[in-house]
């Protein structure tokens, strides 16, 4: 039987070369994908369960991180482990293979003995791992034979987390374009909130009875691992550079032919001109500084970046979202344009807002003498666990008002301001941000 990871593996952030095929067997332990290494360890069979045991590694070495990732605030290694799990089979599950295959008969013995032992934490994370395969039934039979709660906690976990992913298909399921912490995007929309969601519920075994079950379901409403309140905005990360691409260099000063002035610079003018502007008079670009909410409430199209630079070519573009509970290893902010640059393909934002006053106070600091400084915004300003807070609304509304940020609704709107026109809306109907304005006496 030949096996290929070479095919599978091919994506840009795997180094090529040969693999290693290593005898595995379908018990459960006893196959796995080595993308660093380039091992390949599983059944070489022709039986039914081999082919879909192979076909769950080689799907591991077609969309899994190729490097260990950073463990995200909030989520443990364990339950980032078996969400992957989840999503490799419920790729595979999409693609046709029969994973009902994927069990090894040890599973309800598993489940019998977690139960006993008391190993919530384990007995939650395995579940995830078996879930939507064959192993699902006997796992769960044999934790409800010692713990009919948990069974029930279990399946009103199998629902929530199923409903995270009914409505993608396995290409999104999969997908591996890097995203701006240079991790696959199936893995960061999908695998992470499953591991955040099963983590939040840690530490915290079911109680028993309906007031047990009552707790679970209401933790298991709260969007994915919903952490506490801060209070307070994340640090600012500037991401690396972007691959960019050179822009006209417009934003530069212009000459533009004058009457007068010190300096000759268009002689031909003086035969050809009736006006005989032959002098020069120097003109500034026009420049300024857009920050841009790029949060899941925000829906901003990537060829509106282009319009915006081709209208004020002399302008800075900072990009922001950060992801809630982020420790501070993953970006959160993106230079997209400068004076002479642009990115060639604006990177996807994060769930969250979370660093909106530092983001302006960067811009602040960019500016230069007589710029304006433009918030593309919906004045919903968040902590560093995505939470809405009125100081912070009021730290920003300070900061828009002493400093005369202009708030707008879309780049397109940014644009116009930049070329100076006035905004289209007034800042006290921008959200929580026009709320705290109106307050202290602007909008």
């Amino acid at each position: 039987m030949s096996v290929y990871p070479e095919i599978a593996a091919w994506r840009g952030d795997v180094a090529p070369g040969a693999w290693r095929i290593e005898w595995g067997s379908r018990r459960r332990g006893d196959a796995s994908c080595d993308l660093g290494g380039r091992v390949l360890r599983v059944p070489l069979g022709a039986d039914a369960s081999a082919r879909v045991v192979r076909a769950h590694e080689l799907i591991h070495a077609r969309v899994s991180p190729a490097s260990a990732a950073v463990v995200p605030a909030g989520i443990t290694p364990r339950a980032l482990e078996c969400a992957e799990e989840f999503r490799v089979n419920t790729i595979g599950a999409r693609l046709g293979f029969p994973v009902d295959e994927l069990v090894d008969g040890s599973e309800r013995r598993g489940g019998e003995r977690l139960a006993q032992a008391g190993e919530w934490d384990e007995a939650l994370c395995f579940w995830l791992a078996v879930l939507g395969t064959g192993a699902e039934r006997g796992y769960l039979a044999g934790i409800r034979r010692h713990s009919p709660d948990w069974a029930s906690a279990l399946r009103a976990v199998r629902t929530r987390v199923l409903s995270l992913v009914q409505d993608r298909g396995p290409a999104e399921l999969g997908s591996t374009v890097l995203g701006s912490d240079g991790l696959p995007l199936g893995y960061t929309e999908v695998t992470i909130p499953v591991a955040r969601l099963v983590s939040s519920l840690l530490g915290q075994p079911p109680g028993a009875g309906e007031e047990g079950r009552r707790r679970v379901r209401e933790r298991l409403r709260m969007p994915p691992g919903r952490l506490a309140a801060t209070g307070r905005f994340a640090d600012l990360v500037l991401g690396p550079d972007l691959a960019l691409r050179s822009r006209q260099a417009s934003g530069a000063p212009r000459w533009r032919p004058s009457v007068e002035g010190v300096a000759l610079r268009y002689p031909s003018r003086l035969l050809v001109d009736d006006q005989r502007r032959a002098f020069a008079h120097r003109v500034p670009g026009r420049g300024g500084v857009v920050v841009l909410d790029q949060s899941g409430s925000m829906d901003l199209a990537p060829a509106q970046l282009a319009d915006l630079v081709a209208r004020a070519p002399g302008s800075w573009v900072l990009g922001y979202s950060h992801r809630p509970g982020d420790d501070g290893s993953t970006p959160n902010a993106w230079i997209l344009a400068g004076p002479r640059h642009q990115v060639a393909v604006p990177p996807r934002g994060h769930v969250g807002n979370g660093v909106d006053g530092p983001a302006l106070a960067w811009a602040l600091r960019r500016r230069r003498p007589g710029e304006p400084v433009v918030w593309v915004t919906d004045g919903q300003v968040t902590d560093s666990n995505d939470f809405a807070s009125p100081h912070l609304a009021a730290q920003c509304a300070q900061l828009v008002r002493t400093r005369r940020i202009v708030l707008v609704r879309d780049l397109d709107e940014a644009g116009d301001v930049l070329r100076g026109r006035r905004p289209r809306h007034r800042a006290s109907s921008f959200g929580r941000v026009g709320r705290a304005l109106s307050t202290i006496g602007t909008g």
